[in-house]
């Protein structure tokens, strides 16, 4: 497993050269969410079998990954359109 930083969410660096830093978790994650999806049952039994983490967990992670600029580097058009998503929820309430 990968070690994990101090908020206990986003794993750390993995060490490889050149990957923009994050690892190979977080990288599976932000490619998970680029896809689509049929419904949701479809979605979150993708993230139990390929990623082997609890749905809950799995967006945790990837709200995390929002707010690290590692992640924004890594893929600007999933990041910034998940951004988007989590403000305009957040504006409904």
């Amino acid at each position: 497993m990968d070690a994990m930083t101090d908020d206990g969410l986003l794993p750390e660096h993995d060490g490889r050269p050149g990957d923009g830093g994050l690892s190979a978790r977080a990288k599976a994650v932000l490619a998970l969410e680029r896809r689509n999806w049929a419904g949701p049952g479809a979605k979150e039994r993708a993230i139990r079998e390929e990623l082997g983490l609890a749905p809950v967990r799995y967006y945790q992670i990837l709200n995390a990954l929002l707010d690290d600029e590692r992640a924004l580097a890594h893929d600007p058009v999933t990041v910034n359109r998940l951004r988007r998503v989590r403000q305009a929820r957040r504006a409904e309430r």
